[in-house]
């Protein structure tokens, strides 16, 4: 095992603010109540210690309405509790207890003789939502010696993580939560220490210090961190990775292991001394993020719109989604919107809400493959030249029929010399070829910046965990924002390479990167005010997140997953990758779907707002990022229609529309009042 690393350590700031009055207790009365957990249902547990070091009169509670029910009994000093599946598991003084929510059965989970040593002192306890792992904490003798950090398999095998030998210093280990599913958190009471341990290796690094009496840590759905103090009574939160702690609350007596309600919008404190649960707002001050909701919400547009060639039967009466992909305008003057289909047809109409049919601008069903049972293939991009009424020009991105190895191409095709609503089928010139390991995490998105390079992103090459680390691999155009000069061409190339783009001349580097370390880009586009590139990266296991694209950046993947360290080589904040500026738990949603940021007339309190969602959950958010404070301050939900949200775009005025598969043809939503 790997001699821990310890880092810097945050030091907490000696000026905290004053508090304010904390809010009245949900219940009353309880025994030494240590730990407070949530099940997927809201059911609240409490549990409740009794006398200390006397047997039997401990017992967990369910919290409900403002009075406690009884859920078992007849424990000793139960501790930590975490809920997972059916199941509440009890960290009680030696053993770890399981029970079933439905029949309340009693299981020994883990005895002190299933341990490397016997337990002396059992703590928190905490579960990898998505393996079942358990970590317990022992606070050995309770004076400095003795203390460790289990891992407890879904069968009840016990393995050690870290204790006094493999990280030096470790003195009263109590408070767990995960940091990602490879990093564990472990506050430490007797040094008023926060570390972060890697799962693989035990190594460790120390976070933050002067914390207090480290009881509790629970995570909000931003990436926000809190952090219970028992002696101070106080919560303490770490807003980003890397900064420094601020105080939330106080005034509590002890201030025991904290959780999150199941919107994670409250945090439930249990006070031992006082014998209380209270639950306080998740708010970090004087940095708070309003998420009151918009006063605007999604109707359908065009609703009369007919479109040519398409039935929703097929041939054999199964149900034909349409599958509008995006919506753009080739900012001409024309009035028009053009919408592809994920199966390959680009449509055309005027902009008109009283419009009854489209105009089929280019078929391409014949060379574009797509599945619904690989339905990350297809057509997935489409940009007009910026001068395309001189040009005629308009490049597509796309997964190609009978190919030997799985492909996604970007290329360029012309408006027909006849027809100004035809496009020619014969003008396709290919530019670049991507060749994919695995046919999913295809990115797609293409669009033209200010200053007329066309930008491309293409996703890691699929499966999980970026296999062949594409990501970081500068060799690769996997993972990657690529910037191309498409009024040229150079080395043979259909197009050039911008002279200032960030690795050109850099040994084994593909010069068209712009920018890397990109899991899936599921949309990005330029803010036509200001230029700055948005991004929303889909994440794996736990977050998905929203990136300023900077020229050379590396945005971590597959170090980091959102404000989290991910896999074995995974990572804290560092000064050569670029965390995101929002992420959200996979608890709001589990596909982000990225838009762009509004600049239309039709609802001017919208200026400036991303305009994003998520393709799973359906939710769809007006998100503000303040540039001078570095940070959002706003994420304001927009009133939705709970439909799975594939895409969005803007028309030439520059107001924005949401796109999602339809068999009734209403596929495209306003964004406005």
């Amino acid at each position: 095992m790997k001699r821990p690393l310890l880092i810097a350590a945050l030091v907490l700031a000696t000026s905290l603010p004053a508090s304010a009055q904390l809010p009245k207790p949900l219940v009353e009365g309880l025994k030494n109540p240590e730990s407070v957990a949530v099940g997927p249902d809201g059911k609240v547990y409490v549990s409740e210690i009794g006398e200390f070091d006397k047997d039997g009169d401990g017992r967990v509670v369910i919290v409900e309405g403002g009075k406690v029910t009884p859920f078992v009994d007849g424990l000793d000093d139960p501790k930590g509790i975490v809920v997972f599946s059916r199941w509440v598991f009890i960290a009680d003084k030696t053993r770890v207890l399981r029970v079933d929510t439905a029949t309340k059965k009693v299981e020994l989970f883990a005895p002190a003789n299933a341990f490397p040593k016997p337990p002396l002192f059992l703590n928190d306890i905490t579960v990898d939502p998505e393996s079942g792992m358990l970590y317990v904490s022992d606070s050995g003798d309770l004076k400095g010696h003795g203390g460790a950090v289990y891992r407890i398999t879904p069968q009840g095998l016990v393995s050690l993580v870290v204790d006094e030998k493999t990280l030096p210093g470790l003195n009263l280990p109590n408070g767990l939560a995960l940091d990602g599913a490879s990093h564990l958190l472990v506050g430490d009471t007797g040094t008023e220490t926060l570390y972060r341990v890697k799962l693989a290796t035990g190594a460790a690094e120390k976070l933050a210090e002067g914390l207090g009496v480290v009881d509790g840590i629970a995570w909000d759905n931003y990436g926000r961190l809190f952090i219970s103090d028992w002696k101070g009574g106080r919560v303490f939160v770490i807003p980003r990775p890397g900064e420094k702690p601020v105080l939330a609350v106080q005034g509590f007596k002890s201030a025991a292991d904290i959780c999150m309600t199941l919107d994670r919008k409250q945090i439930l404190v249990p006070d031992m001394t006082a014998g209380t649960l209270t639950a306080v707002p998740v708010t970090v001050p004087g940095a708070e993020v309003d998420e009151s909701p918009l006063p605007v919400e999604l109707s359908v547009a065009f609703s009369k719109l007919k479109w040519t060639g398409w039935k929703n039967e097929t041939d054999a009466g199964k149900p034909n989604q349409l599958r509008p992909i995006l919506l753009t305008h080739a900012g001409d003057g024309s009035n028009r919107i053009f919408v592809p289909t994920q199966q390959g047809v680009i449509h055309a109409f005027t902009n008109d809400e009283k419009e009854q049919s489209t105009a089929v601008f280019l078929d391409l069903q014949d060379r574009v493959k797509y599945d619904d049972n690989t339905n990350e293939e297809g057509f997935l991009g489409m940009a007009f030249h910026p001068k395309y009424k001189e040009t005629g020009e308009f490049f597509v991105f796309y997964t190609p029929k009978n190919t030997k190895v799985l492909t996604n191409v970007v290329s360029r095709f012309r408006v027909s010399k006849d027809d100004p609503n035809k496009a020619d089928p014969a003008s396709e010139e290919i530019l670049i070829k991507f060749e994919k390991p695995f046919w999913n995490h295809d990115g797609g998105t293409i669009c033209f910046g200010p200053d007329g390079y066309l930008y491309v992103t293409h996703g890691d090459g699929g499966a999980g965990n970026d296999l062949y680390d594409n990501g970081q691999k500068l060799g690769s155009l996997l993972g990657k924002v690529l910037r191309i000069d498409v009024n040229a061409k150079t080395g043979g190339k259909n197009y050039a390479i911008p002279k200032d783009n960030p690795f050109v001349g850099t040994k084994d580097a593909s010069p068209e990167i712009y920018a890397y370390g990109l899991r899936n880009v599921w949309r990005m586009g330029f803010d036509r005010k200001t230029g700055q590139l948005w991004a929303a990266d889909v994440g794996q296991n736990l977050y998905e997140e929203i990136n300023l694209v900077r020229k050379g950046g590396n945005y971590g993947w597959n170090r980091r997953e959102g404000l989290h360290p991910f896999g074995a080589l995974g990572s804290g904040p560092r000064a050569d990758l670029i965390d995101p500026i929002w992420e959200y738990h996979h608890d709001v949603g589990k596909s982000i779907t990225g838009g762009t940021v509004y600049r239309g007339g039709r609802v001017p309190e919208l200026d400036g707002y991303y305009i994003y969602g998520d393709y799973v959950s359906g939710r769809v958010w007006g998100l503000k990022y303040d540039e001078a404070k570095g940070r959002v301050v706003e994420n304001r939900p927009i009133k939705g229609r709970n439909l799975p949200v594939y895409s969005f775009g803007e028309d030439e005025k520059g107001e924005v529309y949401m796109l999602t598969a339809t068999t009734s043809g209403r596929g495209i939503y306003r964004i406005g009042k």
